[in-house]
């Protein structure tokens, strides 16, 4: 049998997937584990290397099971995982403690007193990204105050798509994408000297990997990594772009002569244009947002981020579900999706307003504000349960409304992509709030798919990325749905309603936050 397929590697947040495409683009097989992570009342949020890798080793052990003679068939695997974050590795390749994950907040201080500096404005128009504490060079700035230890112990500092590489081929590197927002020149697509020396991390500044550019490189997959995967030593491996980015790729973010944008509705929220570096208006004043790399030439994403988007329709989810189980009630997933859908569907739009900050980090787009916090306004005692839902639900639309506006105009149509995007009734809200029409990406595994697309390239099975998508992204692009006027017209008067109460809850968070440190 030919070497006819590709398998894509994502581990999220929520889950570590592989997924089996054929070299056209068809999703074949996908195997699933949930992630495992770690929070403290402290702000941390960490996972274990380890067991990173095993849950990694365990779902294409069950695609391989799913797909007569996988090893025979692949062609080659490419691995994409959440970004930013910092993973230690010291000798023999081992763990240096638990990683910290990009939900951590312990240090959100360290990050506003660097973001104070008038050094950052330098920084910020290099990388073209705001600083806050997600960022491993924020993180290894606090660690230097409060894990001098661990750090002593370390020899290189991942992301986790690098720990999972660094398993995979035996070799130590970074993507240009992950590499560049954090520390250096989107327009070199390299590390910046001064961006380094910006975090005076001194020595642990060789903690920084190489560069290795998934789009152009391959490394081979080793012995090792073969006996644990079932899979062919020698198989062409790539490292995958930060998933963001892979996502943005395999959901349609980027269309060459057509000014498209993408929201992926996950975890968290994010709101992405693709265009030329030169093209880029830096949001200089308030130093938000993030530039990735993407793996076609002369493109970059342009991005700002919520740290929390359907954290928030969890969150209530989790709320019906608690007092279902309080009263003795059994209630199914599909059960409450349903009751959701047909509380946002049937109540009142815009009769509350929802600001959706409900990260223990708080807001990184478009405004930094590691103290910011979700609320109500407007609440009266004829509100009820579905008025909550449907505000939430309105609060992401009107978050991404106000990303799109921090980058500049709202692209001509917006693709959106991720789970929560299969309801209807939410992409007509994400609609009308943009005011431009949207599109679903019926790409089941746009993460993986976008890995899977640069690794197409790179082994040689398509030109270029150009004539990748027409095959893996343009067919499954759902057909455009144009807003509702009258939603939107609605919309456009509560919208300057959302960023003046934004703007005057600032210092009700830092109140409430100097509270929370008595």
């Amino acid at each position: 049998m030919s070497r006819d397929l590709i398998i894509g590697i994502d581990a999220g947040t929520s889950v570590i997937k592989s997924v089996a495409f054929d070299l056209a683009g068809r999703q074949l097989a996908v195997a699933s584990v949930p992630n495992r992570y770690t929070t403290d009342t402290n702000g941390a949020v960490t996972q274990s290397l380890a067991q990173t890798w095993q849950d990694c080793v365990t779902s294409m052990a069950q695609l391989a099971g799913m797909l007569p003679d996988l090893a025979g068939r692949t062609a080659a695997i490419a691995v994409t995982g959440q970004g930013d974050g910092t993973w230690l590795v010291g000798s023999n390749n081992q763990p240096v403690g638990d990683g910290w994950l990009w939900l951590d907040a312990r240090a959100g201080s360290v990050a506003q007193a660097m973001r104070d500096t008038d050094a950052d404005k330098a920084r910020f128009l290099s990388t073209g990204t705001g600083l806050n504490a997600c960022q491993q060079g924020v993180q290894l700035t606090h660690m230097m105050d409060i894990a001098p230890d661990q750090l002593a112990q370390a020899e290189v500092a991942f992301h986790c798509k690098d720990w999972l590489y660094l398993n995979l081929t035996g070799v130590r590197a970074t993507d240009p994408s992950e590499a560049c927002f954090t520390f250096g020149d989107f327009r070199t697509r390299s590390y910046s000297d001064e961006v380094i020396g910006f975090y005076g991390l001194g020595d642990h500044a060789q903690l920084l990997p190489p560069i290795c550019d998934g789009s152009k490189t391959t490394h081979a997959l080793t012995d090792e990594a073969a006996a644990r995967t079932g899979l062919r030593a020698g198989t062409p491996v790539v490292l995958g772009y930060v998933d963001v980015v892979c996502s943005a790729l395999g959901a349609g973010a980027y269309q060459a002569h057509h000014p498209v944008g993408c929201t992926i509705v996950g975890t968290t929220g994010v709101h992405i244009r693709a265009t030329a570096p030169e093209d880029i208006v830096l949001n200089a004043e308030q130093r938000t947002g993030y530039v990735m790399i993407m793996p076609v030439e002369d493109v970059a994403a342009h991005l700002q981020t919520n740290m929390a988007s359907t954290l928030n329709l969890d969150w209530v989810r989790g709320l019906v579900g608690e007092v279902a189980g309080t009263l003795g009630a059994e209630v199914t997933e599909d059960q409450l999706l349903t009751l959701m859908n047909d509380w946002i569907a049937t109540a009142k739009p815009a009769s509350l307003l929802y600001h959706p900050y409900i990260s223990d980090a708080g807001e990184r787009g478009p405004f930094i504000d590691h103290t910011a916090r979700s609320s109500f306004i407007g609440l009266t005692s004829a509100h009820g349960f579905g008025d909550l839902m449907r505000a939430t639900a309105e609060g992401l639309g009107l978050a991404a409304r106000d990303c799109y506006a921090a980058m500049g105009q709202t692209p001509n149509e917006v693709r959106l992509t991720g789970g929560a995007a299969r309801s209807r009734t939410l992409r007509d809200i994400f609609s009308a709030a943009l005011g431009v029409p949207v599109r679903q990406s019926l790409r089941e595994e746009a993460g993986a798919a976008g890995a899977a697309m640069m690794a197409a390239v790179t082994i040689g099975a398509y030109e270029d990325m150009a004539h990748c998508l027409a095959d893996w992204v343009t067919p499954l692009l759902g057909e455009s749905e144009t807003p509702d006027h009258e939603l939107t017209a609605l919309y456009d008067r509560l919208f300057p309603n959302y960023t003046a109460a934004r703007k005057a809850l600032q210092p009700v968070w830092h109140g409430l936050a100097h509270r929370e440190d008595l």
